[in-house]
């Protein structure tokens, strides 16, 4: 990697390695326009590591029908290009696609409700449901060094810890062929990720102000939520 140059897609101008409208045999974009953060100028044998992964069968094939998930996402209509699945409805083509049978939900307890939906039409569709949620087990935050002024109920209140790691382990030791994940906050959604050891999907994220939809906030940045581009100095 070249000195203080790291990777930043997000800054890039050119795009060009998405070489949309392009005839399906035409060449590898040129990388001479690009800019030198580009990770293909970086990181060239990043791609040679990632294709050797894609070569092997099972991940082969589990991208190959995760592209076509990607592409039923989509109708051609005489007025142009639409969309026509939610995420849920994809979440069940998905497991059909690679025929998974029993999925595990890990929940927030404060999506108690919307779990139960999911829960509901996941096995209407013909799944076994494991389900699990974050304050599992009952544990007293103090058993993780929480003091009595950082407890959400205030200092007398007993508060029960989130649990991310036992709920990973029990989607685990219970065979699931993929899990999902539902309204985990930040923090406790990284611990379940780390300890889970099965093909793991997001349904939604936690944000308690939004409605569970933080892209909002980036939509509004340049109005309601404009001091998240306050600069630091």
């Amino acid at each position: 990697m070249a000195k203080n140059t790291y990777p930043g897609c997000a800054h890039c101008p050119t795009r060009v390695c998405e070489n949309r409208g392009e005839k399906a045999d035409s060449r590898q974009p040129s990388l001479d326009k690009v800019p030198a953060f580009c990770p293909m100028k970086l990181m060239p044998e990043a791609y040679s590591a990632a294709m050797n992964e894609y070569d092997k069968s099972a991940v082969k094939e589990f991208a190959r029908l995760a592209s076509v998930q990607e592409f039923q996402c989509y109708e051609r209509r005489p007025d142009g290009l639409r969309t026509k699945l939610p995420r849920m409805e994809e979440v069940i083509q998905f497991a059909r696609k690679c025929g998974y049978k029993r999925l595990g939900l890990a929940f927030c307890g404060g999506l108690a409700y919307e779990a139960g939906l999911v829960t509901e039409i996941l096995e209407n569709n013909g799944f076994e449901v494991v389900s699990v949620q974050c304050k599992t087990g009952a544990v007293p935050k103090e058993r993780i060094g929480i003091k009595p002024d950082e407890k959400i109920a205030g200092p007398e209140a007993w508060e029960t810890m989130c649990n991310p790691i036992v709920q990973a382990m029990i989607i685990n030791w219970s065979k699931v062929d993929m899990a999902i994940m539902l309204g985990l906050c930040i923090g406790h959604d990284t611990l379940f990720i780390k300890y889970c050891d099965v093909p793991l999907t997001v349904l939604a994220v936690k944000d308690r102000v939004l409605g569970h939809n933080p892209l909002a906030a980036l939509y509004t940045s340049g109005t309601y939520y404009n001091r998240l581009k306050n600069k630091i100095e």
